[in-house]
């Protein structure tokens, strides 16, 4: 008998089953795939190259979980880049951008002299709401909705938490001043629209644009899309705030040291374990079935998956609440996300910034191809209609230019994050045509690098269904769930159920369905063994 089993072995998994561990509960990991991490793996695709296969940079990871699992201790290492962004353009000019701001300054003044006199000033501004913002990230957020008791029965202590974490965050947001018109607008309204008022050079727009759509199926002009331009300031990686930096070794590297710390508390992980079912008995958990019908006794359950898996495919029909479940069948997983991995026998070389025989600092950071705010929102244009865009947006990073441990010497990893790619097509399917998207999106590159079609030497195309086969990642969605404004916080995976506890005694959501939702973050992880220790082992 356990006291938790986690189901999946991803970071949020690992982390809260440490939580668990160190309180002295007997905790056992399953984990569907061979491998631990989740979307955090590497894996070695062809010989002497080591893939960050799905999660590729890092930097919202919580300091205290850092501190708390001793990662360093078992192996992790932040290598930062600077400059972390490069944006080529098509007249021969470039924009780097990085943790200097000075030479920030100077890299905008080559396109307008007023946006770089406004770029610190709408820098502190974002820093300024992200601080009083991220303590919400590790607090279970509070019901504090009107909702009837027919849909959840609540009793005073749980109210009592909840008044006192809003009025905990009301005091924070009062430190915004003067800002917070700006900052609800951030929280809620679209990206574009705020770019358009702090600058008038494109390529800065969309250079900042690009990143506020990442993983999302919308245009930097729709409502939410602002949220994530705070997610550039929010964490840190290598100790610098807003720094993202590469794991040394790929993103496995982190899973496997989360793995050994959890493991050095105690946490029993078992890999190739496909978990059947949750087995529920007088509506609290008693177990769960294996594909290979063995069954496991345990109190209680912490679901990595994310909220349709955990409630639509392993709990029967029938068991939780028809509100609840109308709720859940809500929730949206829109995706347009595609990742392709390769292996090229030599740097990109890019027109408006030549040298490929060494690592350069265009090499070193995010590339934003194919950055204008036109083109952006023409490549959703063609998605939101089923198409594959004729003109993909892609960010490119090649993690062997930092750490020289990934690939062969004089030889390279282009890792692509591509968007408009949806997950239902208006025609075709998947497995059919990404082959062919997979060259528009190399073809795509050449227009600023044309050496890079020539210098394949392999490559990995995983589309939206290949990324929900692989990672059990609904619709393709990376975030397990999509993070507009009414899936988020406490109305995240549902009203009324923010609190990582679910209408079945024993049975919690530890995974990015749940607030504050995805990014290698394992807040959800945190405080969900938070809340099941609050409630003490069944």
């Amino acid at each position: 008998m356990y006291d938790c089993v986690i189901i999946g072995a991803g970071h949020n998994g690992l982390v809260c089953a440490h939580q668990l561990a160190k309180q002295g509960w007997k905790v056992l990991v399953l984990e569907r795939r061979d491998l631990v991490g989740g979307a955090c793996v590497t894996e070695e695709l062809w010989p002497g190259f080591k893939v960050s296969t799905a999660s590729y940079l890092v930097s919202l990871l919580l300091p205290e979980i850092e501190e708390e699992m001793q990662l360093a201790r078992h192996g992790y290492r932040v290598l930062p880049r600077n400059p972390s962004s490069f944006t080529p353009g098509t007249d021969g000019r470039s924009l780097l951008l990085g943790p200097d701001l000075k030479q920030n300054q100077q890299q905008i003044s080559q396109f307008s002299t007023r946006d770089a006199e406004q770029f610190p000033r709408y820098e502190a501004m974002l820093q300024k709401i992200a601080e009083c913002l991220e303590p919400a990230l590790m607090q279970t957020p509070p019901d504090l909705l009107p909702l009837p008791a027919s849909w959840r029965s609540v009793g005073f202590r749980k109210k009592f938490r909840d008044t006192k974490t809003a009025y905990h965050l009301h005091q924070s947001l009062k430190h915004l001043g003067e800002t917070i018109p700006e900052a609800i607008e951030l929280l809620t309204g679209p990206a574009l629209p705020i770019l358009n008022r702090w600058f008038e050079s494109d390529i800065l727009k969309a250079t900042l644009a690009t990143d506020a759509i990442i993983g999302t199926f919308q245009p930097p002009s729709a409502p939410g899309t602002a949220y994530v331009l705070l997610h550039h300031v929010m964490g840190s990686a290598g100790g610098a705030r807003g720094v993202w930096g590469y794991v040394e070794g790929g993103m496995g590297a982190l899973g496997q040291a989360m793995a050994a710390s959890a493991k050095a508390a105690g946490v029993e992980i078992r890999t190739g374990i496909t978990v059947e079912e949750i087995l529920i008995s007088g509506q609290q958990i008693s177990g769960v079935r294996l594909s290979t019908g063995e069954t496991i006794a345990t109190r209680s359950v912490a679901s990595n998956a994310d909220a349709h898996v955990t409630f639509e495919k392993l709990i029967p029909a029938g068991t939780l609440p028809e509100t609840f479940e109308k709720a859940v069948s809500r929730i949206d997983y829109s995706s347009a996300s595609m990742k392709i991995n390769v292996a090229v026998s030599e740097l990109p070389d890019f027109t408006c910034q030549p040298g490929s025989q060494e690592p350069q600092p265009q090499h070193r950071g995010t590339i934003h191809i194919g950055a204008t705010c036109e083109e952006i929102e023409r490549a959703y244009d063609d998605a939101k209609y089923g198409k594959p865009s004729q003109k993909p947006i892609i960010e490119m990073t090649i993690p062997s230019a930092v750490d020289t441990t990934l690939a062969p010497p004089g030889q390279h990893i282009l890792s692509l994050f591509v968007q408009y790619a949806p997950y239902q097509l208006a025609s075709g399917n998947w497995d059919e045509i990404k082959e062919d998207f997979a060259d528009r999106c190399i073809n795509r590159i050449a227009e600023f690098a044309p050496n890079v079609p020539a210098s394949v030497l392999h490559r990995q195309v995983l589309s939206p269904l290949d990324l929900e086969r692989i990672f059990s990642l609904t619709g393709g969605n990376i975030f397990q769930g999509a993070m507009p404004t009414h899936q988020l916080y406490n109305m995240r995976p549902v009203p009324g159920w923010s609190d990582y506890r679910t209408p079945i005694k024993g049975l919690y959501l530890c995974g990015s369905a749940a607030h504050p939702g995805g990014g290698v973050m394992g807040a959800c992880g945190r405080n969900a063994a938070r809340e099941m220790l609050r409630d003490g082992r069944p």
